[in-house]
């Protein structure tokens, strides 16, 4: 950094005229510039200016070497300012992992409109369940269900952890509703391979706690497509109710035995939360879309 800061008084000199001028104007003394004058002559092996007792003019060589100089000082400027706009402005590039059931029922609905707010910013999403490193795999914010294993990250939550049965109407219409969790068994359920899932349901109401095994025709780690196969009619569905809402806000899916709490747990464990690395200053864009996440839920 010594050496722009001598680009920088030596530009300075020149358009001042004198070392007096130029240190009346930075407010040093006239040593400490003529002194980063001469540090920058003996680097560069030339002399660049002619000096006299009242100002100072350019050798053929300090002429050449000022010309550029402006030059490469006006780029680092634009340069810093370029750079600080991202800092300051809603546009530029924003990396999101997001969780795939959370981005295809809930979030891409949704993008457009947040796209057509902020038409400076391009989205770079990656659809993933997973918890990474953040900063080494690029990402300006991520949204994970579950415990975060990272507690150096920023998190925000999204939505709790509450679970709702659900079944579409024209399964209802051919195999009947339950009407109390022991049905079940004779329901065929869609089986979510995921911690407090699986084929052992649990209720609660009240003092009653109970435990269902349940049996169906499809099994998949994917909710995506396993909600997709409960609103076609194939089975019954349990999931968070963030991933349910579309689909029974417009008919597509029925609650069922909505007076008991379903798979109940620690709400940290299973909690949908933004998370961001830890910053002196978050960006606008990043700020903007973690606005866009949490109006959604």
């Amino acid at each position: 950094m010594n050496e722009l800061a001598e680009l920088r008084t030596f530009v300075a000199v020149v358009e001042n005229g004198s070392f007096s001028k130029t240190a009346r104007q930075t407010g040093r003394s006239t040593s400490s510039i003529a002194r980063q004058v001469s540090a920058l002559e003996d680097r560069l092996g030339i002399s660049l200016l002619h000096r006299t007792t009242r100002q100072q003019g350019l050798t053929d060589g300090g002429a050449a070497f000022y010309e550029g100089a402006i030059k490469v000082l006006s780029s680092l400027d634009n340069l810093q300012r370029d750079v600080s706009a991202y800092q300051s402005e809603l546009k530029g590039v924003l990396r999101a992992q997001i969780r795939a059931s959370a981005a295809l029922s809930i979030i891409a609905p949704e993008l457009p409109r947040f796209l057509e707010q902020y038409p400076d910013i391009k989205l770079n999403l990656v659809l993933a369940d997973e918890q990474v490193d953040l900063v080494a795999n690029g990402l300006d914010v991520a949204v994970w269900l579950g415990h975060l294993n990272d507690s150096g990250l920023i998190a925000r939550r999204l939505s709790a952890n509450k679970r709702i049965l659900c079944g579409s109407p024209a399964y209802f219409e051919r195999y009947g509703e339950p009407k109390h969790p022991s049905d079940l068994q004779q329901h065929n359920c869609l089986l979510y391979r995921a911690v407090n899932y699986g084929n052992l349901w649990r209720f609660e109401k009240g003092d009653e706690k109970l435990e269902v095994h349940v049996a169906g025709n499809l099994e998949s780690e994917n909710g995506s497509i396993l909600l997709t196969s409960c609103i076609n009619g194939v089975g019954l569905f349990v999931a968070q109710e963030w991933m349910l809402r579309g689909p029974v806000r417009d008919g597509r899916l029925r609650p069922v035995l909505t007076d008991y709490i379903i798979n109940p747990s620690n709400d940290n464990d299973t909690a949908l939360h933004v998370v961001w690395p830890p910053t002196k200053k978050l960006s606008p864009k990043a700020r903007a879309f973690i606005d866009f996440l949490v109006s959604l839920f």
